[in-house]
């Protein structure tokens, strides 16, 4: 490659470094049946045991019994890969099933699966816009990059609300023509301040100005709701959101995602969406994963209950240390930090010294100056687990060495 154009490169790698956000990836091996452990690689190719206490698999479904049976299964009656896109060889039954079954968990009429949930959200936002010509997207401040870019493809006018501000929403409603076709875009848990949307008086200001609306449920199906149903199905507020968006990722512990609505709009949105005709489909042993997970916790609530408790316990013991957190009422727990360096420093010190994963959480995830160590106690994390992270951060001084590590790195 001519240096010249390398330069462009190294240039860009040496600001992000020198702004205390590159990212290093960690080599880690989940081991089956004992989540939340895992083997960790150091760079020099040492191995050792560790605790992960930032993934999504919130409910440890990524472990369950029956999931890794029907994805055995699955790749003993159809081989890994499906060879195609779903509209070339790649649709089979197991997508039929799942589709059918995440339908059901919404009580919806049809469902559609993605190969993520961001390809989901890319996908169902960028062919709304373009579905409904002249409409005004209303999207959440707070709202994920994959809705920011769906909404941004659909080249439609979008105009942003302040994040869960439903007064300043109904302003930017009673501005624009009440004829335009409108869309209102949010999320129910946001992953990165664990607060919770809004959600009954979207739902009535969506019906007062005659818009659609359009919600995801990334973090929250699963792990809400009598059946898993996200925290509409907790708040019995399913059938009044016309477009549900979730993923397989995270409560469910695989792969995938996938959005829930009428008929004809699912049909429409799959006829469009680019992102879903030009990608090779899901393969069956990950489409059986999801299907066995989502169907086992529409009857099983032991996950979800094992989970809450935890978390209870586990912010519990935080106030009990002196730590101070986000106050959302979700399972995710924000541990402010607010330098780069800082964050990095203090996860390093936790890994080195305490066999505890967690992952710095930096810009653009987050706006800069709200560095933060994103926490996730799951279902499968004991009590003594949860113990002995504490314990670590009492250890580490955690709150005593932020100041003293801004000044150092300040110098």
């Amino acid at each position: 490659m001519n240096k010249e154009y390398e330069e462009y490169f190294n240039r860009y790698i040496r600001s992000i470094k020198s702004e205390g956000r590159y990212r290093y990836f960690s080599q880690l091996q989940r081991i089956a049946g004992q989540f939340p452990n895992a083997l960790y690689k150091d760079p020099e190719g040492r191995e050792k045991t560790v605790k992960i206490w930032c993934g999504n698999d919130y409910l440890g479904m990524g472990q369950h019994p029956k999931v890794m049976q029907a994805a055995h299964e699955a790749i003993g009656k159809c081989g890994v890969g499906v060879g195609g896109t779903r509209n070339i060889s790649g649709t089979t039954f197991y997508h039929t099933a799942l589709e059918q079954s995440v339908a059901d968990l919404h009580n919806k009429e049809a469902g559609l699966v993605f190969s993520s949930g961001y390809v989901a959200n890319e996908g169902a936002l960028s062919s709304l816009g373009k579905l409904i010509p002249d409409s005004i997207i209303f999207s959440d401040q707070a709202n994920h990059a994959s809705m920011i870019h769906g909404i941004s493809a659909s080249g439609n006018r979008k105009v942003i609300f302040k994040h869960n501000d439903v007064e300043h929403l109904e302003y930017l409603l009673k501005q624009v023509d009440p004829s335009s076709p409108k869309i209102i875009a949010f999320e129910s848990v946001y992953s990165m301040d664990a607060d919770i949307g809004p959600i009954k008086e979207i739902i009535e200001l969506a019906e007062k100005y005659n818009a659609l609306t359009y919600i995801d449920e990334v973090h929250a199906v699963g792990l809400y709701g009598p059946r898993g149903g996200g925290i509409l199905d907790k708040m019995g507020l399913l059938d009044k959101i016309d477009i549900i968006e979730g993923t397989f990722g995270k409560g469910y512990g695989s792969m995938g995602g996938f959005i829930t609505g009428d008929r004809i709009l699912i049909d429409a949105i799959r006829s469009m969406a680019s992102s879903f005709i030009f990608t090779t489909s899901l393969p069956p042993s990950v489409l059986a994963a999801s299907l066995a997970a989502v169907e086992h916790l529409k009857t099983s609530s032991i996950e979800r209950e094992t989970l809450h408790s935890n978390v209870k316990y586990f912010k519990t013991k935080l106030k009990d240390a002196g730590f101070e957190y986000g106050e959302g009422n979700t399972h995710i727990v924000p541990l402010m930090i607010g330098d780069p360096f800082v964050c990095k420093t203090l996860t390093d010190q936790l890994l080195k010294e305490h066999n505890i994963y967690v992952q710095p959480i930096n810009y653009p995830t987050v706006p800069k100056g709200t560095e933060r160590m994103r926490l996730t106690v799951s279902a499968v994390h004991t009590k003594d687990d949860i113990d002995a992270f504490v314990k670590a951060l009492v250890q580490i001084n955690l709150y005593e060495k932020l100041q003293s590590l801004r000044l150092a790195y300040a110098v």
